[in-house]
This record gives structure tokens, sequence and C-alpha cells, in this order.
């Protein structure tokens, strides 16, 4: 051996010795409280870099160059202990640890609850809300991650279930049911959903096979409960995008929750291809008040005002599209403005008398009023021009030849006021081995909408000469129209308990209108069938019924079809849950499949989140798909979710036909048959992770990653038989960052926090990370040939957000 080798290896043994010295090195074992040794308990270092298991025998060995530190002793289904050192550097000592049962969280590998189960909907988990990165700050982001749910915009709170559309999901709080706005076309001129998500102290949501006790729409429950607070609780949120102040507050015989929230996400929406002076200003101010006057009786009073302003100055607008073989570019400058409003303003009043715990009355008084205006007057001058693809640097490059000039002109001045207003009873009653629960609910619905809307494209400065009429005026609406519609509906159903094993559900729905005059009957039942707490089988079928609505009848042109029936939907569905250890921790696995058979329904077009009815005619269809569901705390006390949802939703529109020349120049009439439904995504995949950064407890990532296939779409100058293109999937990645500098585990808290805050989180997000071009809808222009063009419009860009989350101090 050389001496260069040999004073390298005394040189580093001197300094692996050195090193060794100044470590504390502690040994032990890990036991239970029987005494026996726990394998692969995670032995950690509290906030460093440095995690060891314990072998077969419970052993562990763990170093640390601090001499002053903590060590957290983990193992799923026991008890978390911490152990503190301050020991001298290079001492060596033995610590043996006794870990206890973590009973509640034993608990949690049962399948779920029984009230879930009987409900045939999914629990959500409230706490994930705030962690959840998402443009929309909408409590309706959550059920993008559950099974059963489509969607394509990020901006907006309505959702896709199971084939259904954006009409067709019922959401409730505190058995109130919530209407939404009509005249909404995109998703940048929503705002503030009803549910305020720091009020929501529980949810659960079903996909379908939902029981009696829900009203009459076809797909979808979410059910959302305000609940009275443990303890008083004071929440400050503040970020890029919008604040908001949560207070809860709790009396002697009484409590109060009031909250108002506020969104600016202009920085979001300018990243969209359309420039401009963006100016959106959403407000909502809600606040529920409950007077115990007994054990037995109470008095509620929910009170909200919902407010939202969409003001657009556009400028200019430059979108890339095409394919390699023929890139295309979009330029337009634009004159005029959009300027949306609406606001909702109502409540509800709830009296609960419950004279012993096996029954109870609720009568719930409710009334809203809805007050919508658009107002838009646009003047677009577009140019489509032919350019190179740049192969050496990606993207589109010079321009090749211009196709063609032209200008489109957008103009509306449209309003529509709804008012609802309803009362209730609802009951529910505990007789032996049966759980019944019945009610009544009158409604009554006005309606005041007035329509002047028009566009055209004027072909006239088309570089090329162009024989065809240069001046064309298309979707022209001019309509006023009142409706009032009375409903008066009814339910009754009975859970019963066939075995301690078996439980049969069995309900049905009654429904009159005075719009369509009909007698609409929906029986359900539900079987429910648990081998062991830990799996579950069940299923469901049920006749469900939809009454026509304002929006259903109302025709693109306007007017009214005021001889509309209702649509019918035939559901069967069968489920499998499963609870189960693996990965280290507690997992359930949750698998429904189902099949849906329409006689009846309304055709209809998805114009962004928009829809619109085709109210003269009468369609039937399937649609039938599968859900998985996997998840749990892969990382202690932080869900994760995995789903995968495929389905397949096709309608006939019944008496459709089309005329076209065979190859002898004979005219043939084509019946197309069954086509894709406009909301037939076949493929949805979502990913919900979360997980702790630097070996911490309180850095966190929360990963939110959505993929939807390809939607079917069509020119709306053209019959829905020829809707043969397609949206592209919608692909989607947000992540966030955060630090709760006050979390119980945190090493050091700041004094000066911590005398005033219980906690401070600190989020940063990046929305869709990896910038990926999402298609919402498309603007058809047409150039010299009078050939339609299907020019994209994108959702957002990536951008980055900051907020953060103060929860103050009870005194």
């Amino acid at each position: 051996m050389s001496k260069s080798a040999f004073l390298f290896i005394v040189l580093n043994l001197i300094v692996l010795g050195s090193h060794a010295q100044g470590m504390v090195k502690v040994n032990g074992t890990v036991y239970n409280e029987d005494h026996k040794p726990l394998p692969k308990v995670t032995v950690s270092l509290l906030g460093l870099a440095g995690t060891v298991l314990t072998n077969e025998h419970g052993q562990y060995t763990i170093q640390s160059r601090l001499s002053s530190f903590s060590l957290k002793y983990n193992l799923v289904g026991y008890k978390v202990e911490m152990v503190k050192f301050n020991e001298k550097k290079g001492t060596e000592l033995t610590k043996d640890v006794v870990l206890k049962p973590d009973v509640k969280e034993l608990k949690t590998v049962k399948v779920t609850n029984k009230q879930n189960q009987l409900a045939n909907g999914t629990s959500i988990n409230v706490t994930d809300i705030s962690s959840l990165p998402t443009v929309s700050m909408n409590f309706e982001s959550i059920l993008k991650t559950l099974p059963g749910v489509s969607t394509n915009n990020e901006l907006s709170s309505q959702y896709s279930v199971r084939g259904g559309n954006f009409d067709e999901n019922l959401i409730y709080v505190n058995d109130i049911e919530i209407n939404r706005p009509i005249l909404i076309r995109n998703g940048q001129q929503e705002g503030l959903s009803f549910i305020n998500p720091d009020f929501v102290s529980r949810a659960r949501f079903s996909a379908g096979g939902f029981n009696a006790r829900y009203g009459d729409k076809l797909s979808s429950v979410l059910d959302v409960r305000y609940d009275r607070p443990d303890s008083n609780q004071y929440i400050l949120t503040a970020g890029l995008m919008g604040l908001s102040a949560t207070g809860k507050t709790s009396f002697k015989n009484s409590h109060l929750l009031f909250g108002f929230r506020r969104k600016d996400n202009r920085n979001v929406l300018g990243t969209q291809d359309e420039k401009g002076s963006y100016r959106p200003n959403f407000n909502d101010l809600q606040a529920l008040y409950q007077y115990d006057f007994s054990s037995k009786f109470s008095t509620n009073v929910l009170l909200n005002f919902n407010s939202g302003s969409f003001k657009l100055i556009p400028e200019s607008r430059e979108t890339l599209f095409g394919t390699l073989d023929n890139p295309m570019r979009l330029k337009i400058d634009y004159e005029g403005q959009e300027i949306d409003n609406y606001y909702t303003y109502g409540g509800a009043l709830t009296s609960i008398y419950q004279p012993h715990k096996n029954f109870m009355v609720k009568w719930i008084n409710s009334y809203f009023r809805i007050v919508e205006r658009e107002r838009f007057d646009i003047d677009g001058n577009y140019i489509f021009e032919e350019s190179d693809y740049n192969y050496g640097g990606g993207g589109f490059g010079p321009v090749k030849k211009n196709r063609g000039l032209g200008s489109y002109y957008n103009y509306a001045r449209n309003s529509l006021t709804s008012t609802i207003a309803a009362t209730e009873i609802k009951v529910e009653q505990y007789a032996g081995k049966h759980e019944l629960t019945y009610g009544a609910r009158y409604e009554l619905s006005r309606y005041v909408d007035r329509m002047n809307e028009y566009s055209y494209i004027d072909s006239a400065g088309y570089i090329l000469p162009n024989n065809s009429n240069s001046f064309t005026f298309e979707d022209a609406i001019f309509s006023s129209n009142k409706l009032l519609i009375n409903t008066l509906s009814g339910y009754f159903q009975d859970s019963y308990s066939l075995s301690s094993k078996t439980d049969f559900q069995a309900g049905v729905r009654v429904n009159y209108n005075d719009l369509s005059q009909e007698v609409l009957i929906s029986p359900r039942l539900l079987l429910l069938y648990r081998p062991n707490e830990y799996k579950l089988w069940r299923f469901t079928a049920g006749i469900y019924r939809q009454a026509p609505s304002y929006r259903s009848i109302r025709e693109l042109d306007g007017s009214l079809n005021l001889d509309q029936q209702s649509q019918r939907s035939y559901n069967v569905s069968a489920g499998y849950d499963y609870a189960f250890t693996a990965l280290g921790t507690r997992l359930k696995f949750t698998s429904e499949i189902y099949f849906k058979y329409s006689d009846r329904m309304i055709p209809y077009l998805v114009d962004n989140v928009r829809i619109k009815y085709l109210a003269d005619d009468i369609a039937k269809g399937h649609t039938y798909g599968a859900d998985f569901t996997l998840g749990g705390e892969f990382v202690k006390d932080l869900m994760s979710y995995f789903r995968v949802s495929l389905l397949k939703a096709d309608q006939d529109v019944i008496g459709d036909s089309y005329v076209k020349k065979d190859a002898n120049g004979q005219n043939i009439t084509i019946y197309p048959g069954y086509l894709r439904r406009p909301t037939d995504q076949r493929v949805n995949f979502s990913i919900f992770f979360q997980d702790r950064l630097f070996r911490s407890p309180t850095y966190k990532v929360h990963l939110n990653l959505l993929f939807g296939s390809k939607l079917p779409i069509g020119s709306p100058q053209a019959a829905t038989y020829t809707d043969n293109f397609r949206i592209p999937a919608y692909r989607r990645v947000d992540i966030g960052f955060s630090n709760d500098f006050l979390d119980p585990h945190a090493v050091r808290k700041p004094q000066f926090l911590s005398r005033y805050f219980n906690s401070v989180i600190a989020y940063a997000e990046v929305f869709n990370l990896l910038n990926i071009n999402n298609t919402v809808s498309y603007l058809w222009l047409k150039d010299v040939s009078n050939v339609n063009y299907a020019i994209p419009n994108y959702l957002t860009g990536r951008q980055l957000n900051f907020k953060l989350i103060f929860k103050l101090k009870n005194k």
C-alpha cells in the first residue's frame, strides 16, 4: 500500500472517530402493554433528518448530532410517544419505550358509520378543505376528487355526476335546498357558492342511489351541516385571491356562526389568452343563530347575502391552434365591455322539536331571491393566419399566409329574477327496529325573464373575395317571460334491520307541480350486508324523476315549452367497501358499478358552464360505469385519496333525422340513433395526496391532480347529431405547501404568535403547475370559404398564490 493511500485511510478514520464522539447515541427496545416487542416502529428525530425502524425484536439505534433533542415513536394503531433528551455529546444511553393502543384510531378501520351507509354516500373529510389547492375557493372543489364526479373547469363550482348535467345535482345546507344562479355563461363569472367552508362541521356526498328523503333530481346529493361549535373560534384567512373572516360563538342556551368572504381572482384570469381589464368582485355574508328554549325545543335562523360583479374590458386576444400540418393563429382586437352582476339574498327559519330521543320534528321555512343581470357589447376584429411550425424552437413560427379578415359582434341586455319560497315538515321517528322518516313540502317559484341578445359575423372585410352574403345575424333572441310554478311533494321512508348484519331501506317520493300537472311517484330501495365491520356490500334500485324547471322549458330562442313532461331514470347499483391495513397504515377501498336507463329526458348542449336545453325534443339513453377509490392516512394525520371513474353515456333524440345524398346523388334520410351525450367523459382520474416535508411535523405538501378524458362537442350552428368534434382531455396539477408555526409538534414556536393565536398556517400554492392549456369551449368563426373554425377557449395558466390562516385564542 502506498504512503498516500495509508495516510488517506488514517485521516478518514480520525474524522469518523471525531464525528462519532460528537454524537449522542440512543439504543433501546419498543414494547406494547403486554411487554411484547413491536417491530417496524418508526423512531425519528423530531425536526431533524434521522429516522429508523425497529427490527423484529423491537430494537433500535439512532444518533443525534445535537445534545438536546426529541425522539418520536410512531406505529399505526398506537398512540404517538414523544421523549425528550438533554445529554452530553458522545453519550451512549439506553431508552426502552412502551406504546399504548390508540383505541380511537383502531375504530377508524371500520368501513363507515351506519348513517352514511343508509344514505349510500361518501363522508367528506372537511378538514381537507383548507389544504386543497383550488382556484375557485369554493367548498365544491373537494367534490371533484370524489368518485363519479366529472369536471373540466377549475374556475367553476359546477360539476357533472355519472353522465348527468349541472342541473341534476341537489345541494342541502341544514336540510335547506340551495339554488344556483341561471344566467352565468362561464366559470370566470362565477363567484362564491352558498356553502361557507369554515361553517361546515360535516358533509356527505352521494353520486347516485340516494334515498327518498332527498328531492326530485336525477344525479347526486350534497348534504352539508352547520352544527354547534365545540368552543369559541375566530378564523381569519387572507391571501392574494381574497379574504374571509369567521366567528363561532357558543353561549349558554344558544350559538352563533357568522362569516364574511371576499374573492378577487383577477390575477388568475389574467393568465388567459384574452387580455384586458378584469374586475371581478365577489362577496358573501352569512350568519346562523340558534336558540335552545329547552332541551326539547330550539329555533335557528340562517341568513345569507351573496353578490357578484364581473367586469371585463377586453383589449386583444392571440390564440395558437391547429395541427403540425396546418398550424393556425387567431388575432383579435376588441372594442366594448362586459358587465355581469347578480345578488342573492334570503334565509330560512327552522324550528326543531324533540320530545324524546326517538322522535323529532323539523319545520323549515325558506325564502330566497336571485337577481341576475348580464350586459355585453363587444366588437371583435379578427384575422386568421396560417403559419409555419418552428421545429427547432417548438411552437408556431412566422406567418405563411393570411386566411382572411372579419369581425363579429355580440350584444346582450338580459335579466332574470328568481324567487323561491318554501315551507316543509320533516319527521324522524324510531320504532323498535324501524327508523322512519317522512315529510311534506310546498314550494312556490316565480321567474321574470327578459332576453335581448344577438350576434353577427361580417365577412365583408375578407382579403379573398367571397360570393356569399357578407352580413348574417345569428342567435338573435328577443323574449319576455313570466312564470309561476307551484310544487307539492312528500316522502316516506323506512329503514329496517333484518339482522345484525343486514339492513333494508325502502322509501317513496310523490311530487306534483302545476306546470306539467303530473303526479310523479319515485320508489327507492337500499339493501346493506355487513359480513363484518371491515366489509360492506350494498345494492340500490330506484326510479328518479325530475320535474320541468324554468331552465329546462326555455328553448334556445327564449320561448317556453309549457307542455314539457318530467324526466325519468331507472337506476340500479351495487357496491363493495373494504377496510384493511397495508403499507403501514389503515386504508379503505370503495367501489360501485351502476346502470341508468332514461326513457324520457330533455337533450341539451353544454356551452362552457351553461346548459342549453332543446326544450321541444325528447331523448332516451343509457349510462353505465364504475367508480373505484382508495384512501387512507399514508402519512399520519394526513388523508390522501386515489380515484378512478369509468362511464359511458349515450342518448337517442326521438324522431331526429337528416337528409344527405348517396353515391348516386339521391337524397336519403339518415336516422342517427344513439350518440354520445355531451357529458360522456369516459375516464376520470384524481389524486389528492398529502405528505410532510423535511421530516418535519409542521411542513406539509398538498398535491391535487385531475384528469378527465375528451368530451364530445359540435358547432352551435349545426344539428346535435353532427357533434363529432372533441374537447381535448382535461389535465390539471395544483400543488400547495404549508407550515403551521404553532403546530403542537413544532420544536420551536414563535412566542409573539403563540401569545394571541392557536394556529397560524402559511400556504404557498402553484396553480396549474405544468402550465397546461386546457380547453373549456370553442369560439366558432368563419373564414373566406364560409367554413367554421373552432378556436379553443383556454382556461387559466400557471399562477402563484399565497395565503395565511389565523385562528385566534379564546380569552
